[in-house]
């Protein structure tokens, strides 16, 4: 095909959107609706897995180390943890740091009971964060085995409670994804069969005149891109409104919000670009295919 016969049907798809204009806007809006809701899921789910991962930080591991040991011991059970990729953060709290802290958090101004003791009964030990919770069974008891532990503290309550509330906002999000793409798929399907149904007649006298297939379909394949295109910068832009505006409600510095794990969450500023090359790409693949696939009958002439 010439350049010039190209450059004609892009020009003739453009304008067929505007000609067509009822048709062009139902398919518009289903689009629209569709991939503003897939891109609010899935920035839903980015931030989700954030919210988890901060509370999952919260998450802390306590060994105990046995009275009397050596400081060499202390310090090579320091250099094992140290040297275990899957721990974090890890800090050193000798007696006198957690007699402090005991004294602070638990005696108040009952305080000076303390100096009735012999000696300093609070352990040395190890504070650690483990970096996947769902590890956290294994490390324990591998830690467990080292020379000088006395005992390992955790909640594995709460570590499988986070395990399992992740898995169930991922098959969720994921069924909620798949849904949204396949009932999408089939409204919006039929939505351009209508409007290729609406210009059949068209086709078929183009098809009597000696058109080829690729000729007739080209101008539907660009409308339907072009279209899809344009829904998809309307979803981006409509995402961004409605996702900065619930974005406000947790970007302040609100106590309550960063005990539950709302903190760092992802500004559109940071995906923007990306959201919009997606809903662009995507609206423009579903939008000039539906046109082709749903036209084909109406090339059997």
């Amino acid at each position: 095909m010439r350049a010039s016969n190209v450059s004609y049907l892009v020009k003739k798809g453009i304008t067929s959107v505007w000609k067509n204009f009822v048709m062009s806007f139902a398919s518009f809006s289903i689009l629209l609706v569709s991939l503003f809701q897939i891109s609010l899921t899935v920035l839903f789910m980015m931030n989700v897995n954030i919210v988890l991962g901060n509370v999952e930080d919260t998450n802390q591991v306590i060994v105990y180390i046995k009275d009397g040991v050596s400081a060499s011991m202390v310090e090579h059970i320091g250099d094992v943890l140290h040297s275990n990729a899957d721990l974090t953060d890890i800090e050193y709290i000798s007696k006198e740091e957690a007699e402090a802290d005991f004294i602070e958090t638990y005696m108040g101004e009952y305080a000076e009971l303390m100096d009735y003791l012999e000696s300093n009964p609070m352990p040395e030990a190890y504070k650690v964060r483990v970096t996947d919770v769902e590890k956290i069974r294994p490390i324990v008891a591998a830690i467990e085995t080292l020379e000088g532990i006395e005992k390992v503290r955790t909640s594995y309550e709460f570590a499988d409670a986070l395990v399992n509330i992740r898995n169930t906002f991922s098959v969720i999000i994921i069924a909620v994804m798949l849904t949204l793409v396949l009932v999408s798929i089939v409204i919006i399907s039929n939505t351009i069969r209508t409007s290729v149904f609406a210009r059949r007649s068209e086709i078929t006298i183009m098809k009597y005149v000696g058109a080829t297939n690729g000729f007739i379909k080209l101008p539907f394949f660009v409308e339907g891109m072009f279209v899809g295109i344009l829904a998809g910068v309307a979803a981006w832009g409509l995402a961004w409104f409605i996702y900065d505006s619930v974005f406000s409600l947790f970007a302040g510095s609100f106590a309550l919000w960063e005990m539950i794990g709302f903190f760092n969450l992802i500004p559109f500023d940071a995906v923007n670009w990306t959201v919009l090359a997606i809903n662009c790409g995507a609206g423009a693949l579903l939008g000039a295919v539906g046109t082709v696939i749903s036209m084909g009958k109406y090339l059997k002439v």
